[in-house]
């Protein structure tokens, strides 16, 4: 599968080796690919440095982990590319206030409401990850989306990785695994994720799943 990676901080440049390592061929973009050797030469000869729009159109799959600051950029930049593409979040919205706010996945819905959105990969650093990647029982990894091919897909790439997908619900979930959200920092594993969102949901005021 062709993968396209946006951003390549730790995060971004870290899913995009696994992705390598996993057997898919990863196009990885920034606003300046020029710059992106040192990611590309991690990628065991399945990947390379593109443009933005570029690497989107490569893409069967996107994965969406710039800096939250510069979401909107990156959105901007590949324009109507995104249009039809599943797009897996990984970003976490950042802010002194966002009790009241859309979370950060519906945000970015609404500046590219043509893709096929899903999130995921954003609860847990990097160094978490590492060091649970592929290890039994595998890292519950939540997975929220009201579309089934976003699902899907998510759910692959997950697995792909050495993780275990686990769904959380739709769109009007997502807050729930990101910055201030109770599954955030959450570290469980498939068979305790249950008891995990179950206990996320409890935290909400009766009949709110935002709890806002």
């Amino acid at each position: 599968m062709h993968i396209g990676v946006i951003g390549a901080g730790e995060l971004g440049a870290t899913l995009a080796e696994w992705c390598a390592e996993s057997g898919h061929d990863v196009a990885v973009a920034s606003r300046h690919p020029e710059r992106l050797g040192n990611v590309v030469d991690h990628l065991g000869g399945h990947g390379a440095a593109m443009p933005v729009p570029e690497a989107v159109t490569f893409a069967d799959v996107v994965l969406f982990a710039p800096n939250w600051e510069t979401a909107p950029e990156a959105i901007e930049l590949a324009g109507t590319t995104l249009d039809g593409k599943i797009v897996i979040d990984a970003t976490n919205p950042t802010g002194t206030d966002l009790m009241g706010a859309p979370s950060g996945f519906e945000m970015l819905l609404r500046m590219a409401p043509r893709a096929h959105w899903a999130k995921a990969l954003n609860t847990l650093s990097t160094d978490v990850l590492q060091r649970r990647r592929g290890h039994d029982p595998l890292l519950a990894e939540f997975v929220c989306t009201d579309l089934s091919d976003a699902r899907r897909a998510a759910s692959m790439v997950i697995r792909d990785m050495g993780f275990a997908p686990y769904y959380a619900g739709g769109v009007e979930a997502a807050w729930l695994t990101e910055t201030g959200g109770p599954l955030q920092q959450t570290e469980v594993d498939v068979f305790h994720a249950k008891d995990a969102l179950a206990e996320a949901l409890m935290t909400t005021p009766h009949g709110d799943l935002r709890g806002r």
